[in-house]
């Protein structure tokens, strides 16, 4: 393994949330005191992933939330799913979750609009997903009270395994054709 990779493997490592290719190329640069270009930490990163998969390790490093991170392998997520259940003790309530959905497909969108469109009050929820940090303060509308607009954070991206908000589901994706019968043939 070359001296680059290893670098990288501990800067990736150390961050505690996904690190930019720009990050690593600027710590690097300095660290080193030499020019590396972002191609060399592309491919240094493409040959980790090699040598990760060549020899059966449970974890790779994955473009996620506009950087890298090391994450375990999908194989293994139920083993990890049964691991994060039991450590978790607090889940979000339905109320929470239709409050998320909500803020993360309108965004940036106000309390009461997210109020308007759930038909209850959401103070509570809103709260909660502040605390657990899957959402954040995003200004203020330009309407009369200058409401707080809220939107999701970089936690709920990472949480999601999404890298860009445009990699949430659509509708189209849960919606069946109506007037189809039978099962749909790939």
């Amino acid at each position: 393994m070359n001296i680059l990779q290893n670098h990288i493997q501990a800067l990736v490592f150390c961050a505690q949330s996904p690190i930019s290719i720009e990050e690593i190329q600027a710590c690097l640069t300095e660290s080193l005191e030499m020019e590396v270009l972002v191609s060399d930490v592309l491919e240094s990163i493409e040959g980790i992933n090699e040598q990760l998969v060549n020899t059966g390790f449970a974890f790779q490093i994955y473009a996620i939330g506009g950087g890298y991170q090391f994450l375990t392998k999908p194989e293994y997520q139920d083993t990890v799913s049964v691991y994060l259940k039991q450590k978790s003790k607090r889940k979000l309530s339905a109320s929470s979750l239709e409050t998320l959905a909500i803020i993360a497909y309108k965004q940036p969108i106000t309390r009461s609009a997210v109020e308007q469109i759930r038909g209850v009050g959401c103070d509570y929820a809103i709260h909660k997903l502040l605390e657990k940090e899957l959402i954040e303060i995003k200004g203020k509308a330009e309407t009369i009270g200058r409401p707080v607009l809220y939107g999701t954070s970089q936690k709920f991206m990472d949480y999601f395994g999404i890298n860009h908000i445009k990699d949430l589901p659509q509708l189209k994706d849960f919606a069946t054709e109506e007037n189809a019968i039978g099962e749909v043939a790939d």
